[in-house]
């Protein structure tokens, strides 16, 4: 198994940006989620309940700022797109602590997994994708660690999917047939919620391990690397 994609989120609900190489800290990948939008009470808004914020495209600036759609998150165009997209009074607020993560800081997901959902990859906002693994051997991973590069992992349990899963990533095209399939054929659930045990530095085809309850590296569930 290797490392198939790295993805960084610098603002929840927002496009991200796909990476090369991640600096993994004990809350998930630098930058990811670092800023959020909320509404003029302090309640955070997501694309669950206004998807028009997956239509804007984040990345992290040299700075260790948000660059939203080619500007600063700061800029009066952004507050006005975000404002367009989130309702009037919507803003952008910078937090960085844990609680700006749904569940745990990273999100796994592998090749074999999204081979079997059928739809693009990137509907699942997974942070780590793991390549050469043989069709839906992540199910049986809850609880197992993964070593990548030098970065450790723990992998706690599957993630219940929501609707953001039914909105097109380039298109924003909502099909909820997708949400069905979800909960048909996967029980609700895809990709594994998962924290740092470790932190490290990790690189798209670095090779990956899954260690046991017991500590020992479990094989036969990957497909031999090229």
């Amino acid at each position: 198994m290797w490392i198939a994609e790295l993805w960084r989120y610098p603002v929840k609900s927002m496009a991200g940006e796909r990476l090369q190489h991640a600096d993994v800290r004990r809350d998930g990948i630098a930058g990811d989620r670092i800023v959020h939008v909320e509404a003029e009470h302090g309640r955070v808004i997501t694309a669950r309940t206004h998807p028009a914020l997956l239509g804007h495209h984040a990345v992290l600036g040299k700075n260790g700022e948000p660059v939203i759609d080619g500007r600063p998150w700061t800029s009066p165009e952004v507050v006005r797109d975000v404002e367009v997209a989130a309702g009037a009074g919507a803003r952008l607020v910078r937090f960085d602590g844990l609680r700006r993560f749904d569940v745990l800081p990273l999100l796994v997901a592998t090749d074999g997994t999204v081979a079997a959902f059928g739809h693009d990859g990137r509907r699942l906002r997974p942070n780590i994708v793991i390549g050469g693994v043989t069709g839906l051997a992540e199910r049986d991973w809850e609880g197992q660690k993964l070593r990548g590069g030098s970065t450790l992992i723990q992998l706690r349990d599957l993630r219940q999917r929501c609707v953001m899963t039914t909105f097109d990533p380039d298109t924003l095209a909502q099909d909820v047939s997708v949400l069905r399939k979800i909960h048909r054929e996967f029980d609700g659930r895809l990709a594994l919620n998962a924290s740092v045990l470790e932190p490290g530095t990790v690189a798209v085809g670095d090779p990956v391990t899954l260690i046991d309850d017991a500590g020992s590296p479990r094989s036969g569930e990957a497909a031999p690397e090229d």
